[in-house]
């Protein structure tokens, strides 16, 4: 992922290499060009940086915090119909209305209570983001997500109970484990649920996530360059 031919703020360019390196990947695995979509991760990221990738031709973003969205999003797909927002961070109940409101896909559902929620709010507004539950394969006490072995179980409820239809399955593997054994899981709890769609891997493991089957992967800071430091 160290191209040094383009700078931080070369935007176009490292998406242009992020893409050719998924185009390998995806190759490399014997699968169809396309079937692994490129989420840009825009968390932090001001409008201005946004709008260069959106004018290289992307089209799918990602971001993790509701409250930080709704500064930017709203302007940016008002001026940019064609984008499509994925949550990827931490969803709790009280955002969830917001959350409906300006994502087309939240990847972060992850307990009873917020499928509730969500199958209220949206019921209410009629307005149906894509859902993916995340699981967290790591099994991390400080992290989100469904343990592996509840997997089936909660998208049942989900489904049963709540009337949701679940698209998909998202993770993040424990920084310090081989993340190759996660997205084996992973698909093979999508698989076992019928489900298409895996939102897994990031900037520094996005090729092996594609040889497990992801059709999403999430990549910032190779496109963006390193993220603002706090003030």
């Amino acid at each position: 992922m160290n191209d040094e031919s383009h700078t931080a703020t070369d935007i176009p360019g490292r998406l242009r290499q992020v893409e050719r390196e998924i185009a390998a990947a995806t190759d490399a695995a014997g699968r169809k060009p396309g079937t692994a979509k490129l989420i840009a991760v825009s968390k932090t990221m001001p409008e201005e940086r946004i709008e260069e990738a959106i004018g290289a031709g992307q089209i799918l973003f990602g971001e993790n915090r509701v409250q930080e969205a709704l500064g930017k999003w709203p302007a940016l797909k008002a001026r940019h119909p064609g984008v499509s927002l994925h949550l990827i961070g931490p969803l709790q109940t009280n955002k969830a209305a917001d959350a409906i409101a300006l994502f087309d896909v939240i990847e972060t559902l992850d307990r009873p209570k917020l499928a509730r929620v969500l199958s209220e709010e949206m019921a209410r507004t009629g307005k149906h983001p894509r859902l993916f539950v995340q699981v967290n394969t790591g099994e991390e006490p400080q992290k989100a997500g469904i343990a592996p072995g509840d997997t089936e179980d909660f998208v049942a409820l989900c489904r049963d109970t709540y009337g949701l239809t679940i698209d998909g399955l998202m993770c993040i593997p424990p920084f310090d484990e081989e993340p190759s054994m996660h997205f084996a899981l992973l698909a093979k709890l999508a698989g076992a649920l019928g489900l298409d769609e895996l939102s897994m891997g990031m900037s520094s493991d996005f090729e092996k996530a594609i040889a497990f089957g992801a059709t999403y992967v999430r990549v910032g800071t190779a496109i963006f360059g390193e993220r603002p430091r706090p003030a």
